[in-house]
């Protein structure tokens, strides 16, 4: 029997809606491809079209348990809770008849840490939000200040106490790349976001957009470009700090618009398919660490989940050609399995070289 998707986002954006500080990366327009926020009209208008849709499926599988699906209205772009309180109720009560359907369905905003208090936890809670998103973007103060970010890292650490307490979902964001940064101030964030267990993570390489204060900065000579390069070495260290946490990457790069890719992003750590870069950099280190000691000479079977075939063997192969070059190996053969497995995770046999 046909099944309804066990999970539907209905994203909306409000770029720069309630956001009081200009962060040297930021032009949510172009990053979200999108110049209007969302109005309650819109919300209402999006949420009655899912109803729809959901009901209609649902009566088209009869016997479809509705209350394992989900549906999630998620509220990007801007700080939500900066925007003015009756805005966001209004936005909020727009949404309302979606936490109708019998099924799972909930609200997600994203925010600033240092617009988050008990007092506002608890209002939108008892609107149907149930997942936080915090721009933490950096756990060093120096780099914080030399964004223009506004708030600092005990902020962040401060916010993420309470959305917790609150038994709401909390997800991370953080960029690398930025002012002041540098792979070593990059890695322990990381590892300070990990200590304070969300949900998930996002993580967003630093793009240099044009029109902001970040590009101002390249061009004079002040900030120099993350590179494409240099975010997917560093991402693919991130990558194992958060597996081993048990923290999943919801989203790793900024998502592709039209654009950026025609012209808006002028450098840095953009690129359509930044994810599937790194994430066949984790599997070439993964399966490199494992060659330690092994004969010059010998072949290899690398023995990958479903579907991972191509991000083991790199872009243009450059994967495979490097590990033959870097062990002095004499043949390598891609396997794939019909188990699913997470990127840090395969599996290596090894004909060594006979004597």
């Amino acid at each position: 029997m046909l099944s309804v998707p066990a999970r539907q986002i209905l994203p909306l954006f409000i770029p720069h809606a309630g956001c009081v500080h200009a962060c040297v990366f930021c032009d949510q327009r172009r990053i979200s491809g999108e110049n209007k926020p969302a109005s309650a009209d819109d919300v209402r208008a999006v949420v009655m079209s899912a109803i729809k849709a959901f009901e209609k499926t649902c009566a088209t599988h009869e016997g479809q348990n509705k209350t394992s699906q989900s549906i999630e209205l998620a509220l990007y772009g801007g700080s939500f809770t900066a925007l003015p309180e009756a805005m966001q109720n209004e936005l909020l009560d727009a949404a309302h008849p979606l936490l109708k359907l019998g099924a799972q369905c909930s609200i997600r905003i994203s925010t600033r840490p240092d617009y988050i208090d008990t007092k506002t936890v608890q209002r939108l809670k008892s609107y149907g939000v149930n997942t936080i998103e915090l721009g933490a973007q950096s756990m060093c103060d120096d780099v914080l200040s030399a964004s223009l970010r506004g708030h600092n890292a005990a902020d962040v650490v401060a916010a993420c106490d309470v959305i917790k307490s609150a038994g709401l979902s909390l997800i991370l964001q953080m960029m690398t790349g930025l002012p002041g940064d540098t792979h070593e101030k990059s890695l322990y964030t990381a590892g300070k976001i990990a200590e304070l267990k969300p949900a998930g993570v996002r993580i967003y390489p630093s793009v240099i957009i044009r029109g902001t204060k970040l590009h101002e900065m390249w061009q004079s000579g002040e900030y120099t470009e993350h590179t494409v390069h240099d975010a997917v070495e560093l991402c693919a260290k991130i990558c194992i700090i958060f597996e081993n946490a048990n923290i999943p990457i919801i989203r790793l790069g900024l998502n592709p618009t039209d654009e950026l890719s025609a012209g808006s992003a002028v450098a840095g750590a953009y690129h359509p398919a930044l994810g599937e870069l790194v994430y066949s950099k984790v599997l070439y280190n993964k399966v490199s660490n494992m060659l330690y000691g092994i004969p010059p000479g010998s072949s290899i079977e690398i023995i990958v989940g479903k579907g991972m075939t191509s991000k083991m063997a790199g872009h243009r192969r450059e994967n495979i050609l490097a590990l033959k070059k870097n062990h002095s190996l004499n043949a390598i053969k891609i396997v794939e399995s019909n188990v699913d497995f997470t990127p840090q995770i395969i599996q290596l046999r090894v004909d060594l070289q006979q004597p």
